[in-house]
């Protein structure tokens, strides 16, 4: 299920809305998708899964 998050692209160097997932890594939730303007990975801490 696909939602939108805000985070910053490395490549671009700007804030950006890009569609993605929330998944669990190491504990942690992160949202994980593709900037829409050059295509590169983007991440978004979102907090501590639960338990």
């Amino acid at each position: 299920m696909a939602e939108t998050y805000n985070g910053y692209c490395v490549k671009c160097k700007e804030k950006r809305d890009f569609e993605g997932e929330a998944v669990e890594t190491n504990g942690r939730r992160m949202a994980k998708g593709i900037c829409p303007v050059c295509g590169t990975k983007m991440n978004r801490i979102l907090g501590k899964a639960q338990a």
